[in-house]
């Protein structure tokens, strides 16, 4: 695979255009003009009275030359340790205001992206695949950090000591900056050359670190799988594939580079040749002293500094422009709105039926996994989803939830469709996550105004209060990472609190109590019934003794409705549910009790 490329069936998340990127950056800077106008006028003084030292030491080397009084360096001397403590005081302050204004705006920028990136559909996400995204929230938003510290103030200052000395120069005599403008078609062209090359190259680098990524999750993410199936050799050579196109755009990266240091070197010999040969004519001739002709060789030294510093941060730019313009497409992804989403809620008030026609899916094309899907769930009516591994039964509680949109066919929820807002839709899996933070934060993702007592009372009607009270610090008990852990039965009467705080009138649990294990099934299917109650409700039912116990029960098979009645009207008609349940009651120890 060519370097920089990905796979066909990828549908990378958008990049920016250069020219939305610059606008997005406006936007983000407009509501601190102050900061930037204060961090940039003290930046200006301090780059100005720096400019002081050049004619201050070539005053000094007048005064040698001529043989003055020793009386006569005290002054210029007293005035350069001056110029030294104002520049540092007010280079400090400036630099720490362009900074604080770069945080700010890198602040801003990661809570757009991280908020836009949220809402994103699941659909969309799966295409682009988890590591474009990762390679985003990682790589990207550190290489505009890092510039935003180091490249923002950096060049700041390199830009204004540029300008200004070039100024000086031409104060000292204009000769002086005709000479040192001879280093300029050089480092411009030097600059233009190594834009082109360079933008295109760092959107390779990008994409080839996403796949990268992308191999490297799917690969170990998949590993069981990989080894039953014996694909360790193909998934390495991917691996190695992707990490190999990744090594070798770096590689061309690192080339570009050292080609760009060494045309710089020819511009600096140039310029400063040019600038010793102008002073040494100007003093033979009389139109200058020798202290000029210091001050304008040192004028022109320093901008050694300046001038590489400006056009090495090039890369650096270039390397948190091309990461910016990728966040900015992540930030400029459309999203439904609150206001689209509170209309969804008000339409489906109350328990609603939820229809869903001629249904079809498939997450790559050519391969459905739902065919025409016909179901109607009646408002407050419990179906329980059964089937074989592989029939399609989380595909549909997805598509019902929200999070995929079909590929053809309708979903209804109370004459809307769902959406991932949750509000008309919550959905409860068997992975449950537990927020790092107080308990009572974690549930209060739900419904943030809540207060203590309807949190109280939402574990209370999961069978969670006792514990969660019995915590060392009761419900301000730091859970998740770095906290107290909790064991699966307790993450997940967590998680069906969370969902009766945040009400949705339809819930689907996928598997939602499959982690319980046999010594905590009983009580938290005791939660999950609490918490369905006067609810429309889709279970993914693991155990049968769920389906046993619900309304209605529907049976997939290769993604098709194949059954559908109550749990004894399917063991009477014995059928594929018959099958399943004799195979699931059979392989129980003692026997299941009854419905």
């Amino acid at each position: 695979m060519e370097a920089g490329q990905v796979e066909p069936d990828r549908a990378l998340l958008p990049t920016a255009s250069p020219a939305r990127t610059r606008a997005a950056v406006r936007e983000l800077l407009r509501p601190h003009r102050g900061l930037a106008w204060a961090g940039f006028g003290l930046m200006v003084l301090a780059t100005s009275v720096g400019l002081l030292t050049q004619p201050l030491l070539g005053h000094i080397v007048d005064v040698v030359t001529e043989r003055r009084s020793p009386d006569a360096l005290t002054l210029p001397v007293l005035a350069l340790a001056g110029v030294a403590v104002v520049q540092g005081v007010t280079t400090a302050l400036g630099m720490s205001l362009v900074s604080r204004l770069g945080e700010t705006v890198l602040a801003r920028l990661r809570e757009l992206f991280v908020e836009r990136a949220l809402s994103l559909p699941l659909g969309r996400l799966e295409k682009a695949g988890s590591g474009d995204l990762n390679a985003r929230v990682t790589r990207d938003v550190s290489r505009v950090a890092d510039a935003v510290r180091g490249a923002l103030p950096e060049l700041a200052r390199s830009a204004l000591s540029i300008v200004l000395t070039l100024g000086a120069l031409a104060l000292l005599d204009w000769r002086f900056l005709l000479a040192a403008l001879v280093a300029l078609p050089v480092q411009a062209h030097t600059a233009r050359w190594y834009v082109r090359n360079a933008v295109p190259l760092y959107a390779k680098e990008r994409i080839a670190t996403g796949a990268q990524q992308q191999q490297l999750l799917d690969t170990i993410g998949g590993a069981r799988t990989v080894r039953a199936y014996r694909l360790q050799a193909d998934h390495t050579r991917r691996v190695t594939d992707r990490s190999r196109a990744s090594v070798e755009l770096t590689l061309r990266g690192v080339q570009l580079v050292l080609r760009f240091y060494s045309r710089l070197h020819i511009a600096e010999y140039a310029g400063l040749s040019a600038v010793l040969v102008t002073g040494f004519l100007l003093v033979r001739s009389g139109s200058a002293s020798v202290g000029t002709a210091t001050a304008a060789a040192l004028y022109f030294h320093s901008l050694f500094g300046p001038v590489n510093t400006a056009l090495v941060l090039l890369d650096d730019a270039q390397s948190a422009t091309a990461g910016l313009a990728r966040l900015v497409g992540v930030v400029d992804e459309p999203a439904p709105t609150f206001a689209e989403r509170a209309d969804d809620r008000s339409t489906a008030a109350g328990a609603p039926a939820v229809t869903l026609t001629a249904v079809s899916h498939a997450y790559v094309p050519g391969r459905p996994v739902l065919h025409g899907v016909d179901l109607e769930i009646r408002p407050k009516e419990r179906v329980a989803l059964v089937g074989t591994t592989g029939a399609g039964k989380t595909t549909l509680a997805k598509l019902v939830a929200g999070l995929h949109r079909p590929e053809s066919g309708r979903i209804d929820v109370g004459g809307v469709e769902p959406d991932e807002s949750g509000r008309l839709v919550g959905l409860v899996t068997q992975e449950v996550h537990v927020f790092a933070g107080p308990l009572a934060d974690d549930l209060r993702l739900a419904r943030p105004g809540a207060d203590d007592e309807e949190l109280r009372e939402a574990l209370a009607t999961v069978g969670a209060l006792g514990w969660a009270e019995a915590l060392p610090e009761g419900l301000e008990t730091v859970v998740g990472d770095g906290g107290h852990r909790l064991t699966a039965d307790r993450a997940q009467q967590l998680a069906l609190a969370r969902l009766l705080l945040a009400d949705p009138p339809v819930v689907v649990l996928d598997e939602a109590t499959a982690e319980a294990g046999s010594s905590g099934a009983r009580q938290l299917d005791e939660a999950a019934e609490q918490a369905l109650r006067g609810r429309t409700a889709l279970v993914v039912a693991h155990r049968l003794s769920q389906a046993a116990t619900a309304d209605r029960v529907v049976v997939l098979s290769d993604g098709r409705v194949v059954e559908s009645g109550t749990h004894d009207e399917l063991l009477t008609a014995d059928g594929a549910y018959a099958t399943l349940w004799h195979a699931w009651s059979g392989s129980r120890s003692p026997a299941p009790d009854g419905p």
